[in-house]
C-alpha cells in the first residue's frame, strides 16, 4: 500500500495537468469509483455527469482509462460510446483494443482451472454468497450476508494455496485470479511511461498498488506529477485514503471533481 506523503494543492495539481495536456493522463477504477457499489454486479452503470467527463478529458488530455477488476467485456458494453477511453480489465489480464476483447496469452492456460473454481465455489460456499465467474477470475461477494466473509476467506485461502492462485480482497468480496504478474500498478505503470502528469482515482485495496506506481515514478523523476485520488468508504478502512493527494465521499464527488478540473483548460466544453 502506498505510503502518506505531504499534502498536494488542488490548483498546482491542476496547473501541471493543463501546463502539458498532451502528456498529461487520467485513470479510473470503476466500481465504488465513478460507479457506485451494488448487490447485483451486473446492474452497476457510471453516475450521472461522469461518462461526460471522461469524453471531455478524451479530448483535452494524452490518455483516459479505466483499470478494473470487472471482465473487459463489461466494460466495454458500458463504454461503447466512448473509444477513447483505453479499457483494461480482470486486472489487465484483458484489454479492449479496437472493439475486442483480447486475452494475455500467459493467462489463457488458467481458464479451465478457473471453471472448476467457480463451480466449486457455487457448489460448496452457502447460498448467500454471490459466485461471479469471470472466466479468468473468480469473485465471491458476501454483500448479501456480511456475518459469511470468514468462511469466504479461509475458502479461498485454502483454494489459493491448493490451486497456486492470486488472492485480492476487497469490499465485501474475494477475488481468486491467476498468478500472472498483472495488477493495477503495473498497468498504470506501464501507461504513464510516456506522461509527465497523471491522476489515479480508485476506493479499495487493490488501487493503492496504483497509487504506489504513481509515487514511484515521482522519486525516479522528480518532475513527474502524481495525484492519487480516494474515494472514502466505511468497508475498507481508511489506508486508502490516507495514502492519497484527495480524498472524495462518493463517486458522484468524482464527476464534480473532474468538471473543476476541466473547467482549468482554455475551452474546455464542460
Amino acid at each position: 500500500m502506498a505510503t502518506p506523503r505531504a499534502p498536494r494543492h488542488f490548483d498546482d495539481a491542476v496547473s501541471a495537468t493543463v501546463s502539458d495536456p498532451g502528456k498529461s493522463g487520467f485513470f479510473f477504477d470503476f466500481d465504488g469509483t465513478i460507479a457506485p457499489i451494488m448487490r447485483d454486479p451486473e446492474a452497476v452503470l457510471p453516475v450521472a455527469g461522469v461518462m461526460e467527463c471522461l469524453r471531455e478529458l478524451t479530448k483535452l488530455v494524452g490518455r483516459v482509462a479505466v483499470v478494473s477488476a470487472r471482465p473487459a467485456a463489461f466494460l466495454s458494453d458500458r463504454f461503447a460510446r466512448l473509444p477513447g477511453v483505453r479499457l483494461f480489465g480482470l486486472y489487465g489480464m484483458q484489454t479492449v483494443i479496437d472493439g475486442r476483447v483480447h486475452t494475455d496469452a500467459e493467462v489463457a492456460p488458467w481458464a479451465p482451472v478457473m471453471r472448476r473454481l467457480a463451480a466449486d465455489a457455487a457448489r460448496e460456499l452457502p447460498g448467500d454468497v454471490l459466485v461471479q465467474d469471470a472466466s479468468l477470475m473468480v469473485s465471491l461477494h458476501y454483500r448479501a450476508a456480511p456475518a459469511l466473509r470468514g468462511a469466504v476467506e479461509r475458502w479461498s485461502s485454502g483454494k489459493a494455496a491448493e490451486l497456486g492462485l492470486v488472492e485480492q480482497f476487497g469490499r465485501m468480496v474475494v477475488e481468486l485470479r491467476p498468478p500472472v504478474g498483472r495488477d493495477k500498478g503495473t498497468i498504470v505503470a506501464a501507461e504513464i511511461a510516456p506522461l509527465t502528469s497523471a491522476w489515479y482515482f480508485g476506493d479499495d485495496l487493490s488501487d493503492g498498488r496504483a497509487f504506489d506506481a504513481l509515487r514511484l515514478r515521482e522519486r525516479r523523476d522528480p518532475a513527474f506529477t502524481g495525484v492519487a485520488v480516494a474515494v472514502a468508504n466505511g468497508e475498507t478502512g481508511d489506508e486508502l485514503a490516507r495514502a492519497a493527494d484527495f480524498t472524495l465521499d462518493s463517486p458522484d464527488e468524482t464527476a464534480a471533481m473532474l468538471n473543476d478540473v476541466i473547467r482549468a483548460f482554455p475551452g474546455a466544453r464542460i
